[in-house]
């Protein structure tokens, strides 16, 4: 089956009858969602062209025929957006792009960017770059550098799925998870030609059973504006709000800050965090002057 065809299936299973006003009479149902024919209708579309449609039989679906199916699921606008992605791209070979690197000018932005906790993240969820006081907050226990080799930078669907400091990191992990998942659908849409992107759900797939179950629901929640609260081993608890930009020279990359209200508790400790990791910096550029040449 394609992957128009997994997430029609997977989206059509849960909506249930009675959620878009059909009586099911009674009967047993062998699926808890809607039956091919019963979404065929719902959409004004013949069930033959329908199940032609799902098991990828049929291509070239018109915008009127995707956005009558996209009511019936009662789809919202960035799953729309992913359905239609599915239903008209081309698949090609995988590839293996050119190595993602960060604009010199988005780093110093990134730098300037000191009192709030940012890092830049790739097509793939990798960090690609952070500032000292993003890297404090989120994962003060890996290596500060993002490095230019892929294989060796953070990637951050495997922290939240496979490391464990950034599973107590996050109160509500679950919520968290959900919404890295949600991210990396629509990467799959956008890229489907992606061998590293491929690569990379494969092996959460294998190592994480919550990631797979995740997966398999095809839900669609990009992850560009939100609250979360976070359990810090060094400053305890802080609520922060996480919002996601599009670099303007580069499409595929994201910089995302976290900030939090001035005077709440939550800032207090952000402070606290700041100012330890200033007392490291001066530690560390006291010993390097310190050094015998």
């Amino acid at each position: 089956m394609t992957e128009l065809g997994e997430f029609l299936q997977a989206r059509r299973g849960q909506v249930r009858p009675a959620d878009v006003g059909m009586a099911s009479f009674g009967d047993r149902r062998r699926v808890p969602g809607l039956r091919r024919e019963e979404l065929a209708h719902l959409a004004g579309i013949s069930p033959s062209y329908y199940t032609r449609l799902e098991q990828g039989h049929s291509r070239g679906a018109s915008p009127a025929v995707l956005d009558a199916i996209a009511d019936a699921l009662r789809l919202d606008r960035d799953e729309r957006e992913h359905l239609r992605r599915l239903a008209t791209a081309k698949r090609a070979k995988a590839t293996k792009p050119a190595p993602e690197r960060v604009h010199p000018a988005t780093l110093e932005l990134l730098a300037l960017m000191g009192d709030v906790p940012a890092l830049v993240q790739g097509r793939r969820t990798d960090v690609l770059a952070w500032n000292g006081l993003g890297h404090a907050l989120l994962a003060g226990h890996l290596d500060f550098t993002a490095p230019e080799r892929p294989a060796d930078r953070p990637n951050t669907a495997r922290m939240i799925f496979l490391d464990a400091h950034s599973r107590e990191l996050y109160a509500d992990w679950p919520r968290k998870a959900r919404a890295v998942v949600g991210n990396l659908r629509l990467a799959a849409g956008r890229y489907p030609d992606d061998a590293a992107l491929s690569a990379l759900i494969g092996e959460l797939s294998v190592r994480s059973p919550e990631f797979a179950t995740m997966w398999a629901d095809h839900r669609i929640r990009p992850c560009d504006a939100a609250a979360y609260e976070l359990r810090h081993p060094l400053v305890g608890g802080l609520t922060l709000t996480q919002q996601s930009f599009d670099v303007a020279r580069a499409p595929d990359q994201m910089l995302v800050a976290l900030t939090v209200p001035a005077g709440s508790a939550s800032h207090h400790a952000l402070t606290l965090l700041a100012g330890q990791l200033n007392k490291e910096r001066a530690m560390i550029s006291r010993c390097t002057s310190e050094a015998p040449s």
